[in-house]
């Protein structure tokens, strides 16, 4: 009797998590013409939310499963994770705005374009995770923390002509606005890190 063994399929799980990152982008994307005036924009966030979130999903349904996972197993979980918070705070940012009737402004502008700018960065990034070809992924990464940290000058910029305005109301209201785009960059700071650790680990 002859037995035939079979290993269980490698389903792409990086490419699973550039998917991800594919429709984060476009979310951001959507994020900086909502800022520049486009309502309509907001819808495009919303959906782009709900669909990276089953992406999500569908990774780590698959992640389950693998037999033997290009990075660790717990990376690719926690880069998945960390990826999707970004685009959750952006739904929320647009959505407390909505609420408030606060049209964006020009630091909000500013730091949404910049925050797209890094989520292209960590794309780029994943594009090379587990590759061992001649780029390396924390080149993007790094670049991804140089655009969160000039989210954070805008911050400073901004809450400090803050002081300068008699309507209170607005003052509070665009200072919350501001931290919460600032979140934004904190949770892109953290799928940076991420990066930085699991080539690390892999090295």
């Amino acid at each position: 009797m002859t037995h035939r063994w079979f290993l269980p399929e490698s389903p792409d799980l990086l490419g699973r998590l550039r998917e991800q990152a594919d429709i984060t982008l476009e979310g951001m994307q959507a994020l900086v013409a909502w800022a520049g005036g486009d309502t309509s924009a907001a819808d495009t966030v919303r959906d782009c939310e709900h669909r990276a979130d089953d992406a999500k999903r569908a990774l780590w349904r698959e992640l389950r499963d693998a037999f033997s996972p290009p990075i660790d197993a717990e990376d690719l979980y926690t880069l998945s994770a960390d990826l999707d918070e970004i685009l959750n705070a952006a739904k929320d940012l647009v959505r407390e705005l909505e609420v408030l009737h606060l049209a964006p402004d020009a630091p909000i502008r500013e730091m949404a374009q910049l925050l797209t700018d890094a989520v292209r960065e960590l794309r780029a990034a994943f594009v090379h995770l587990g590759a061992h070809d001649d780029t390396d992924p924390t080149s993007h990464a790094d670049a991804a923390i140089k655009a969160q940290r000039r989210i954070e000058k805008i911050y400073r910029t901004a809450m400090s002509a803050l002081a300068g305005d008699d309507d209170l109301r607005e003052v509070m209201q665009r200072r919350d606005a501001y931290r919460q785009v600032v979140h934004i960059g904190d949770r892109v700071h953290a799928v940076a890190e991420r990066v930085w650790y699991s080539v690390v680990k892999e090295a």
